[in-house]
């Protein structure tokens, strides 16, 4: 629970992940792995030297064909649900979700200013 509004993950979705998979790598130095998305892959970005993910770059399709290109940031909360009833509450939408993700869930919101981001809930 001390990791509760700490930003704990960033992905870029974009239509050619391929293609902004290698201008990463060759502008910073990120490495790649693939990331099985089943008919595709995206990608999990490491650091150069230490071999630490970094950031994924997705292709936007799947569960990310609703986002928009951007960078996102993953915000860890405590109940994804509760946290999206909050978000509508208070002026926000969500966007996607809540759904599950390995062992926890995430949702999409937009804030009221029209700012996107990840809420993420640890199985």
């Amino acid at each position: 629970m001390n990791d509760i509004g700490k930003i704990g993950w960033f992905d870029l979705t974009v239509t050619d992940a391929s293609a902004i998979r290698d201008f990463y790598s060759k502008v910073v130095g990120w490495k790649s792995q693939d990331v099985s998305m089943g008919e595709y892959q995206d990608f999990n970005m490491t650091m150069p030297e230490s071999g630490e993910p970094a950031a994924g770059i997705c292709h936007a399709r799947g569960g990310n064909a609703e986002l928009p290109s951007q960078w996102l940031i993953y915000i860890t909360v405590a109940d994804v649900d509760k946290s999206a009833e909050l978000c509508r509450e208070n002026g926000g939408a969500v966007i996607v979700g809540p759904k599950s993700m390995g062992d926890g869930k995430f949702c999409v919101i937009e804030d009221p200013n029209g700012s996107v981001a990840a809420l993420y809930q640890s199985g």
